[in-house]
């Protein structure tokens, strides 16, 4: 009787270490699965590449303009620009779109700006606060861009307002 309880012992002993052998040697799975959150700061990610692009030449009176920073506006590298009433300029994957202006806050009432564009494959949302106001309007924000397969970006905005 004590031989068979050893044997089963070691039975069990050896079933038990080629079970957690075949484990370590395969690829591990787990059911913890890592989600990519869908906003991102960074211009490359979320499958929406916003490129900069000079001044448009299109627009010539009133206008808002946005860069991704202090630096890169003070060095016109904008990624947002608008004519003040209907359309809309942006670099998105690699195209420059020119794109309608859906609604727009009055810039000179409010201390916050927003405005909402959309096409066939963005919808585009700018919002931001009014940091100073004089001969034009400084804003900072953050502009956020929504594709039709869900996909999100938000970074951050800097820019202004003015004629």
């Amino acid at each position: 009787m004590k031989y068979l309880i050893i044997f089963f012992s070691a039975l069990l002993l050896v079933a038990c270490k080629k079970e957690k052998e075949n484990v370590s040697n395969t690829t591990p799975t787990d059911s913890l699965k890592v989600v990519k959150d869908s906003v991102k700061t960074d211009s490359t990610s979320a499958n929406v590449l916003v490129d900069v692009f000079p001044f448009p030449k299109e627009i010539k009176e009133c206008s808002c303009y946005f860069a991704k920073n202090k630096a890169d506006f003070e060095n016109e590298k904008y990624i947002y620009a608008d004519d003040a009433g209907k359309t809309a300029y942006m670099k998105l994957d690699g195209k420059r779109l020119a794109m309608n202006l859906l609604s727009s806050s009055d810039m000179e009432a409010d201390e916050e700006l927003t405005k909402e564009i959309e096409n066939e494959n963005y919808k585009i949302s700018v919002k931001g606060k009014k940091i100073k106001n004089e001969e034009v309007l400084l804003f900072e924000g953050t502009l956020t861009i929504t594709k039709p397969d869900g996909s999100v970006i938000t970074m951050p905005i800097y820019g202004e307002c003015g004629c």
